[in-house]
């Protein structure tokens, strides 16, 4: 760990992002400004994410930023895709909830509790941008409260 006086801040951590992180960032930057920014406004009228910015968040490595390389991810870290969300969202919190939502929610519950073929099944075409995660949280006596809903499932 570097001293506060070698960084020049008081947490004692250099905070500065590597090349890659820096890489990604920009990456995310243009592709946020140059691509979803001229159809956020359609985005929200229409009520979907067009599937090419889907598509086209995949081959950039987005759509499975933290999945393993082996499964056919970028193998990146929190702090990467938190840039990440960072960019997508500031150009269009819908597409940034995709985003959010296909990673957080639908991914990591697969890397963190999937099988090996499960996740050999899934990350792959949805790390591509293929196949789109998802996640329901919703009962008519729970609305979204996921301590009170009911629903179970048994294997």
């Amino acid at each position: 760990m570097t001293t506060s006086t070698e960084t020049g801040g008081p947490s004692g951590f250099d905070l500065a992002l590597s090349e890659e992180q820096q890489l990604v960032l920009r990456t995310a930057r243009d592709f946020a400004r140059e691509k979803v920014l001229p159809k956020a406004a359609e985005i929200d009228e229409n009520k979907k994410v067009p599937l090419e910015l889907i598509k086209e968040m995949g081959k950039l490595g987005f759509m499975g930023i933290d999945v393993p390389e082996r499964y056919g991810g970028s193998g990146l870290d929190s702090l990467t895709y938190t840039l990440v969300l960072e960019e997508i969202n500031r150009a269009c919190a819908s597409t940034g909830v995709v985003l959010c939502t296909h990673v957080s929610l639908a991914i990591e519950p697969i890397l963190r509790s999937g099988t090996d073929a499960q996740k050999e099944k899934w990350l792959p075409a949805m790390a591509k941008g293929e196949k789109l995660g998802c996640f329901a949280l919703s009962e008519p006596a729970s609305g979204s409260d996921a301590a009170a809903m009911r629903t179970s499932t048994t294997l």
